[in-house]
């Protein structure tokens, strides 16, 4: 079994202490390699740093939607940025009306900037979207987005039917395990195989059964158990065939 953690954030400082034993436990789950995200450019070079260092980590360039900063990310240095040769995607970025720490008006204008600079490289976008689908979707769809991932996804299967219908693959965190979300896991059932992804968002969103602690990497496999019972078939299929989707979506081999 081959497992893609899509979406996590090994570079924060909750991995400082045990960084190298995250990554045994990895491997040691089926982990093979995955994908660490960006959410604000103050820390690119440690990011950066790190997939250098490892290669089995891949990265992102982009700032939070709800990420304070006097330094307004531009497309023109996104792309700049985005030019380094272990960035995979532009992101995380989107829309998050839940915190709403940012203007939703910067947030839009924000959002765009990154969807630009990822057509712009042929990279996909790393999408997040929380408590603003209608906003969301509008502005990847009045930007033809065609590539790309709706991280964590939360939202119910019409949201999920219009990101697919502009070509957008559907990934699932901890949250899809969650005792009261059924109503994800029937989205999750529902997503075509071939869109599908996991993901851990670690440090974040420990699955079951996990909760409560620190998330990492190697608990993308619960991800994977609990989407693969959702959907009726054999959780190795199930992350073999999420590993493949990440390779083709983000351009990184197989068996990297």
């Amino acid at each position: 079994m081959r497992l893609v953690d899509t979406h996590c954030h090994v570079d924060f400082h909750h991995f400082d202490d045990d960084r190298d034993a995250v990554f045994t436990r990895y491997a040691e789950a089926g982990g093979t390699w995955l994908v660490a995200v960006s959410v604000e450019l103050e820390e690119l070079p440690r990011l950066f740093a790190l997939a250098e260092s490892r290669p089995n980590v891949w990265c992102s360039v982009g700032v939070h939607p709800n990420h304070e900063t006097d330094d307004e990310p531009s497309e023109a240095r996104l792309i700049e940025l985005a030019r380094h040769p272990r960035c995979v995607a532009i992101g995380e970025t989107g829309m998050d009306f839940f915190r709403h720490r940012v203007p939703g008006e910067v947030q839009e204008a924000r959002f765009r900037a990154h969807i630009r600079a990822a057509k712009a490289l042929g990279k996909p976008v790393i999408v997040h979207m929380r408590e603003a689908d209608d906003d969301t979707l509008r502005v990847l769809a009045e930007e033809g987005v065609d590539k790309g991932v709706m991280h964590c996804f939360s939202s119910d299967w019409a949201a999920a039917e219009r990101a697919l219908a502009m070509g957008m693959h559907i990934s699932f965190s901890g949250n899809v395990t969650f005792r009261k979300n059924e109503a994800l896991r029937e989205v999750a059932a529902r997503v075509p195989l071939e869109r599908l992804l996991v993901e851990t968002d670690a440090p974040y969103l420990a699955p079951v059964p996990m909760r409560g602690k620190r998330n990492e990497p190697a608990f993308v496999r619960h991800v994977a158990e609990c989407v693969a019972e959702a959907r009726g078939m054999p959780v190795k299929e199930l992350a073999d065939a999420c590993a493949q989707n990440a390779a083709r979506l983000f351009g990184v081999p197989e068996e990297a």
